[in-house]
C-alpha cells in the first residue's frame, strides 16, 4: 500500500483544505471530503485492525457499509464509539482513532501468535477445545482475548432526538435509480416524497463515476430535487429497519462529522417513518472471492478500489492486479487505467471472456491470466505476491502451476449481491437467480418496490461464473467472514457435524454475525454450505434479515428520554419535606419515594433499624400517598365488588373496612388491599401502590366486556388524595392534638373502621388499618394539603419522639408481623390457599372471579409453594430475598426466601418465604442456600412479632 502524495484530478475532495488526525498515537494529514479510511490509505497505512479470533492483520477492504476489517475506536471518554467503520467516518480536524482488539497496537499485536493455534480454534471451539479440566479454568483467558471495541464507561455528553414523519412515498437510496424514482413520483404536487440516502451527499454510485455525462446528470437531477417543494431529502441517514404497516426506522447523523468539537449539538436523530409506499433503491454490494490467505491487507473489493480512485483521488498501489469471475471487474480495471492507475494484470477464473474486453485490456498493456485462480498470497503486513494455478475446467481441480505475480493491491470481484435486507425485513420473499448467483426480490408482502441494482438490474451483463471456494487446496485458510475469522473449512466442519439449516450454521460458525452482519460473507457461505451438503443454493435458503441494518447508537433509541424524562416519575405531595428530612429516595413503580431517612454518617440499614424501633416504641410517620385508591359507586357497586373479590363484600357495613384478595380468572392472586364501605352504593378500594392502574383497568375490563348490565362507575382517585400513615403506640395521642372533628379515641374508633370529617380545616378521610402491626391511622386529605398535614403531624409528634420512616422500614415492620406483600411474597402461581385463605374460599357462598379455577386439581397438588415464616437457627445468621430453600437431598429448589430483614426489635433475622407444602411442614428444618453458603432454618408460622395482636388494638 503506497502513500499518495497527490490526489488524482476530478476527485470529490478538496486537496487545498488539510485536516490533521491521529491514528494509534501517530499524527497524519488528510483533506476535506476524506473518510477516515481514505485518509489512512492516502498515508500508506496498510494495517488498520485485527480479526476477532486469531488477531490476524486486517487492512481496508471496502469503501462503505460492506467494510468488515477497518473497525476502529473513535475518540475517548463520553465521546468514545467502538466498532466504527473507518469507511463511514467522515474526516474532521482533530479526529482521534485507534485500532481495536490488539496490544500494544494493530501494527504489532502480540496476540497475532494465536494463528499458530488455528487448528485448536475451529468453529465453536469454545464448546470443544477447552472442556478439560473444566471450562471455567479457561473462561477468563478466552474472554480477555475476545472482543472488538471497548464500550465507553463515561456518560454520553451528546444529545439525541426522535421524530415522526408521514410520507406518501419513501425512496431509500439517492443513486440514479432512487433519484429517478423520486422525480417520477413527485410529479404529482400532492404526493409527499421522502428521499433518504446514507452517504454524506446524494448520488450513490454516481459519486464514483468518472464519466462526465454521469456527473452532469447528477447535478441536474439534484437541482430538480431541490426545486420541488414536495421532496424532502435526508442525507447522512440510514434506514435501519422495515416493519409492519410500512413503518421504517432511520438514523440521521447530524453532527457526527464534527466529533467532540460539536459540543452540545444534537448528534443523531431517530426517525420513525410512516410510508404509503416504499421504493428501495439500495444498490448492490460486491462479493469477495474465496481463496487461500485472501484476508491480507492490500486485498480489496474491486468496487472499493474504483471508488477510492474516482471519489477520493487515490491510486492505492504501484502494481494493482484484478482477480474476478465476471465482467464488471474488467470494466473497472479499464476505467482505472484510463485514470492513470497502474493496473498490471487481470486474473479471471473463467476460461473465456468477451473478446472486446480482452482486446481493450491488451491495448491497455494489462497482462491476462484466464482460466487461472489464486492459490496463495504472500506478504507480512501487506500483500507482496500471488501464487497462481491453472484450472482444469469450470469448478474442477487445479491443473498446472501458473507461476507467481508481484503486486501490492489485489482488487477482487466475485459478483454482486443486491442489497435486499430491507426488502426481506418487510416480509418480501427472495428468489435465487442462477445467472448472477444472487438473491433478488420476488414477491412483496407490503407496498414496496425494489428498483435498480437492488432488484438485480445491472447496467451490463455480468457473465458470471460462480466459484464459492478454490478447489484443490486446503479450505482451512480460505476466509469467508474476515472479521470473525470464519473459513471455508469451518462451514464444511459444520456440515460434517450435521448442521444443515443455514440459521444453525450461521450461529455455529458465527459467519455473518460480526459488525457488518454478513454483507460480504453470507452468499459465499451459502455457496460453500450448498457444496458441502450436496444441495442447490435455493434449497439451502438464506437467513431472514433482521433490523437494524446498520449499528445504531443506544443514545438514538433513547432520544431525550433520559434521567427524569426516561420514565416520568411522580413525586409525593410532601416531597419538599422529605428532601428537607434527608430522605434516601428510590423508585417504586412510577413513584419516587423515601426508602428511609438516614442521618449524617448513618448507613441505610442503621437508619431503618432506628426508624423501626421508633415505630414500635413511640410513633412514626410514613407518606403513604401512592397507595392505590379506587372509588367504585353505583346501584350495582356492591354486587360488582362481591364478584371481583374473594371476600364477602355483600355484608360489609357503612363505615367498616375489610381486607380482601383479588384473583384473576386462573385463580392467581393479583392484588390485595382494604375495601371500605363509604355508603351503600359507594366503596373505596385500596390496592397495592404498583397495582393502582392495572387493577383499575382490570375492573373496567370486566365491566365493559363481561358485565355490561351492571350500573357501576370506577374512578382512580390515587393522586387526588395525599395519604399519611401515623403508626405506633403514641399515634393516637399525636393525632388527637390536631384540630379536627373526628373522635380518635380507642372506644370511638376501632381497628378496621373508617371515618370522614375535617382536619386542620380541610376535608379528610381516616382509616384504622395497619401494615406495621401497630396502632395506625391512614389519614387522607386533598393532595395539595399533604405537605401542610405532614408538617403539622411532625410538629405535634415532636414531644412524643416522632420520626419519619420510609418504605424499606415499612417492609421490615410488616415482615416482623408476618404480613404478605403481593408481588414480593407471591409469584405467578400463588393461589389463596397457598396464603392460608382456603377457608375464606369455602365459606363464601357466592361466585367470584377465579373461583372455578380454584376447584381444579392443580390447586391441591402436592409440592405447591405455600407462604410461611422462616427462623434461621444459627446465631447472627443473615439471608436475603431470593435465597433458595433446598430439597432434603440438597440438590434442587423447594422454595425461596421472599422477604428478609434484620429485626432491631427482635435482634435477629426475620424472614418469609414460599416453600413446597409449607403448611404441613411447620417446625421442620430446611436448608437455605445463597451465594454458595448454606444455612439451617426452621419453617414457622408467619408473624413472630406480637402474634396475639395486642399492639394492633392498643
Amino acid at each position: 500500500m503506497k502513500r499518495t502524495a497527490q490526489r488524482l484530478p476530478h476527485a470529490r475532495v478538496d486537496p487545498g483544505k488539510t485536516l490533521r488526525f491521529r491514528f494509534d498515537g501517530r499524527t497524519y494529514e488528510g483533506v476535506a471530503g476524506d473518510s477516515l479510511a481514505s485518509a489512512l490509505l492516502a498515508n500508506g497505512v496498510g494495517v488498520v485492525g485485527r480479526s476477532f479470533k486469531l488477531h490476524r492483520p486486517r487492512g481496508v477492504f471496502g469503501c462503505g457499509k460492506e467494510e468488515a476489517n477497518a473497525l476502529v475506536q473513535l475518540e475517548s471518554g463520553g465521546y468514545s464509539e467502538p466498532n466504527a467503520r473507518a469507511t463511514l467516518v467522515p474526516l474532521y480536524e482533530g479526529l482521534e482513532a485507534r485500532g481495536q482488539n490488539a496490544w500494544p497496537n494493530v501494527r504489532s499485536d502480540v496476540f497475532g501468535a494465536l494463528g499458530v493455534f488455528k487448528r485448536l480454534l475451529p468453529a465453536s471451539f469454545y464448546y470443544k477445545t477447552f472442556m478439560w479440566p473444566n471450562w471455567q479454568r479457561w473462561e477468563g483467558l478466552v474472554r480477555r482475548l475476545a472482543g472488538l471495541g471497548i464500550a465507553p464507561t463515561s456518560a454520553d455528553p451528546q444529545k439525541y432526538l426522535k421524530q415522526n414523519v408521514h410520507a406518501d412515498v419513501v425512496v431509500v437510496g439517492a443513486g440514479r435509480s432512487g433519484l429517478e424514482a423520486a422525480l417520477a413520483t413527485s410529479r404529482d404536487p400532492a404526493c409527499r416524497v421522502l428521499l433518504i440516502d446514507e452517504q454524506e451527499e446524494p448520488g450513490g454510485g454516481l459519486l464514483a463515476s468518472p464519466a462526465a455525462a454521469d456527473r452532469s446528470w447528477l447535478e441536474e437531477a439534484l437541482r430538480e430535487v431541490a426545486a420541488r417543494d414536495n421532496i424532502t431529502l435526508l442525507c447522512r441517514t440510514t434506514v435501519n429497519g422495515y416493519y409492519d404497516n410500512n413503518v421504517l426506522a432511520a438514523l440521521e447523523r447530524l453532527s457526527n462529522h464534527h466529533g467532540p468539537a460539536a459540543g452540545g449539538a444534537v448528534r443523531e436523530r431517530f426517525w420513525r417513518i410512516f410510508a404509503g409506499r416504499v421504493v428501495l433503491a439500495t444498490g448492490a454490494i460486491e462479493r469477495p472471492l474465496v481463496f487461500p490467505n485472501n484476508d491480507r491487507p492490500g486485498i480489496m473489493l474491486a468496487s472499493a478500489v474504483r471508488e477510492y480512485c474516482h471519489r477520493y483521488g487515490l491510486t492505492l498501489g504501484e502494481r494493482i492486479v484484478f482477480y474476478t469471475n465476471n465482467d464488471s471487474a474488467w470494466r473497472t480495471a479499464l476505467e482505472l487505467v484510463d485514470a492513470g492507475v497502474p493496473v498490471v494484470a487481470i486474473i479471471d477464473l473463467r476460461p473465456a471472456v468477451e473478446s472486446e474486453l480482452r482486446q481493450r485490456a491488451r491495448e491497455a498493456g494489462i497482462a491476462l491470466h484466464l482460466g487461472t485462480v489464486v492459490t496463495d498470497t504472500r506478504g507480512r503486513s501487506g500483500l507482496r505476491r500471488l501464487v497462481l494455478h491453472r484450472l482444469a475446467g469450470p469448478g474442477d481441480a487445479l491443473e498446472a502451476p501458473a507461476g507467481t505475480l508481484d503486486c501490492d493491491v489485489l482488487a477482487m470481484s466475485g459478483g454482486w449481491t443486491p442489497t435486499v435486507h430491507l426488502y426481506s425485513q418487510s416480509g418480501g420473499l427472495l428468489a435465487y437467480r442462477d445467472s448472477d448467483a444472487c438473491f433478488v426480490p420476488e414477491r412483496a408482502h407490503q407496498a414496496v418496490t425494489a428498483v435498480g441494482r437492488a432488484n438485480g438490474e445491472f447496467a451490463a451483463p455480468l457473465n458470471l461464473q460462480p466459484q464459492w471456494l478454490t478447489p484443490g487446496v486446503s479450505a482451512e485458510h480460505q476466509w469467508v467472514d474476515f472479521q470473525y475469522d470464519v473459513t471455508a473449512s469451518d462451514i464444511q466442519l459444520a456440515a460434517r457435524e450435521n448442521f444443515v439449516s443455514v440459521e444453525h450454521v450461521k450461529r455455529y460458525t458465527t459467519n455473518g454475525m460480526s459488525v457488518d452482519q454478513g454483507k460480504t460473507s453470507n452468499v459465499n457461505g451459502l455457496g460453500i454450505l450448498a457444496l458441502a451438503t450436496g444441495r442447490p443454493i435455493p434449497e439451502v435458503g438464506t437467513t431472514r434479515f433482521r433490523p437494524p441494518y446498520h449499528p445504531t447508537s443506544l443514545g438514538a433509541y433513547a432520544g431525550i428520554e433520559l434521567g427524569a424524562l426516561y420514565t416520568p416519575f411522580q413525586q409525593l405531595p410532601a416531597h419538599a419535606a422529605h428532601v428537607a428530612a434527608g430522605a434516601l429516595f428510590e423508585d417504586y413503580g412510577a413513584w419516587q419515594r423515601p426508602a428511609c431517612y438516614p442521618r449524617p454518617g448513618e448507613e441505610e440499614e442503621a437508619a431503618m433499624a432506628r426508624e423501626a424501633r421508633a415505630v414500635r416504641s413511640a410513633v412514626g410517620l410514613l407518606d403513604y400517598s401512592p397507595l392505590g385508591k379506587l372509588e367504585v359507586r353505583g346501584p350495582d357497586a356492591r354486587e360488582f365488588l362481591n364478584r371481583m373479590y374473594l371476600n364477602n363484600i355483600r355484608t360489609l357495613e357503612v363505615g367498616a373496612a375489610r381486607y380482601g384478595l383479588m384473583l384473576n380468572e386462573a385463580g392467581i392472586v393479583i392484588d390485595d388491599g382494604v375495601v371500605v364501605c363509604l355508603a351503600r352504593d359507594h366503596f373505596l378500594l385500596h390496592t397495592t401502590s404498583g397495582g393502582a392502574t392495572t387493577i383499575h383497568q382490570h375492573l373496567e375490563e370486566w365491566l365493559q366486556c363481561e358485565w355490561t348490565d351492571l350500573e357501576v362507575i370506577v374512578g382512580n382517585a390515587t393522586t387526588q388524595w395525599a395519604t399519611l400513615m401515623l403508626s405506633g403506640p403514641k399515634a393516637r395521642a399525636v393525632l388527637a392534638q390536631l384540630d379536627g372533628d373526628i373522635d380518635v379515641s380507642r372506644e370511638a374508633f376501632g381497628h378496621m373502621q373508617y371515618r370522614e370529617g375535617r382536619l386542620l380545616g380541610q376535608p379528610c378521610r381516616i382509616l384504622r388499618a395497619s401494615f406495621t402491626g401497630e396502632v395506625s391511622f391512614e389519614i387522607s386529605v386533598p393532595a395539595n394539603c399533604g405537605l401542610s398535614l405532614w408538617e403539622a403531624l411532625m410538629q405535634a409528634g415532636e414531644p412524643h419522639g416522632i420520626v419519619p420512616f420510609g418504605i424499606e422500614t415499612l417492609m421490615l415492620l410488616r415482615t416482623e408481623k408476618g404480613y404478605p406483600h403481593v408481588g414480593a411474597d407471591t409469584d405467578g402461581n400463588t393461589m389463596p390457599q397457598d396464603l392460608g385463605w382456603g377457608g375464606a374460599v369455602a365459606n363464601k357462598p357466592d361466585d367470584f372471579v377465579g373461583r372455578r379455577s380454584l376447584s381444579q386439581p392443580v390447586g391441591s397438588d402436592p409440592g405447591r409453594f405455600q407462604f410461611t415464616g422462616l427462623e434461621l437457627l444459627e446465631a447472627d445468621a443473615r439471608t436475603v430475598s431470593g435465597a433458595h430453600i433446598l430439597t432434603a437431598d440438597g440438590e434442587s429448589t423447594a422454595g425461596y426466601v421472599t422477604s428478609a430483614f434484620h429485626s432491631p426489635n427482635l435482634n435477629r433475622t426475620v424472614a418469609l418465604g414460599i416453600v413446597a407444602d409449607a403448611r404441613d411442614r411447620q417446625g421442620e428444618e430446611v436448608t437455605v442456600f445463597y451465594a454458595g453458603q448454606r444455612q439451617r432454618a426452621r419453617l414457622i408460622k408467619p408473624g413472630v412479632y406480637d402474634p396475639a395482636g395486642e399492639a394492633l388494638n392498643g
